[in-house]
């Protein structure tokens, strides 16, 4: 039953970014929900309540709340928001993706090594953001990478980061975890990382950021204690391995534009949008 649901929600994902797109296309015309409806193939009242049964509001609102204004306000209120939810403690409803998640990062031989010697599990299945490619070896998930149909462009990062490693396909497993992650939200999950000391606290940065909560990358930098080095904190978002666990779609530039995601705009329109209102219900 729980995979029935990770598709169908995925199907809804698919839905809902292709009515993004049009109206990001069409921004100027402002196109009612009947001509939207129309051009991802649904009727009107069809594509409200698929889209009010996967976001939880009207298209109307979502949009609202996929705006430049809306991430610029978000962002005035988010100041010094690393250092403010450190000060939460751990019991705070807020810090439950900290809890979720911990970080291990893999010794100086086996960055050097391509994960020599490492055995990983990989597969692909469904999320409510999307397909996903999901990697996992005995000390932790090591990659989550979303895509829409090119299967071969998200295995080839994956392999990129683990040259060397001895993979083995299993999909089941994939779609097993990736319910836990996204349906059942009922373990906490290590994360294996490949990366430098740079990137890794980088890494561990994000994951302080509350659910439902956006900052910028000067604001990370900031928190590192090295508020020069902007660029290098958005090559370490840039390059992070496992999407929405490390949470990158969290932080935006100064200006509250989304750009720069790696797994798309879209996608982390959607994210973002998606945690603001389940949070402000």
């Amino acid at each position: 039953m729980s995979q029935e649901k990770l598709y169908l929600q995925n199907e809804n994902y698919n839905k809902i970014v292709k009515a993004i797109k049009y109206i990001d296309e069409n921004f100027k015309e402002q196109p009612s929900i009947d001509i939207i409806a129309k051009h991802i193939g649904m009727s009107k009242y069809h594509f409200i309540r698929v889209f009010k049964e996967y976001v939880g509001v009207t298209p109307i609102q979502f949009l609202q709340s996929v705006t430049l204004n809306y991430a610029k306000e978000h962002l005035k209120e988010s100041t010094s928001l690393l250092e403010s939810s450190l000060d939460l403690g751990l019991s705070s409803p807020s810090r439950l993706h900290d809890l979720f998640v911990n970080i291990i990062g893999v010794t100086p031989k086996e960055y050097k090594d391509l994960g020599q010697n490492v055995e990983i599990t990989y597969g692909y299945g469904y999320t409510p953001f999307g397909n996903a490619l999901i990697a996992t070896t005995k000390r932790g998930i090591c990659f989550l990478g979303f895509y829409d149909k090119e299967k071969d462009s998200v295995y080839r990062r994956f392999k990129e980061i683990w040259a060397n490693a001895k993979v083995i396909k299993d999909d089941e497993k994939a779609n097993s975890i990736l319910d836990s992650i996204f349906i059942k939200k009922d373990k906490k999950f290590n994360l294996y990382v490949k990366g430098t000391n740079f990137q890794i606290n980088v890494w561990k940065a994000l994951i302080n950021i509350p659910d439902g909560s956006i900052t910028t990358y000067e604001d990370v930098a900031k928190y590192l204690d090295n508020p020069k080095a902007v660029r290098a904190v958005a090559n370490a978002i840039g390059s992070n391995p496992i999407g929405y666990l490390i949470p990158c779609h969290r932080v935006l530039g100064k200006s509250g534009a989304m750009t720069g995601y790696r797994w798309g705009v879209e996608r982390k329109k959607v994210l973002v949008a998606y945690e603001a209102i389940k949070n402000n219900k």
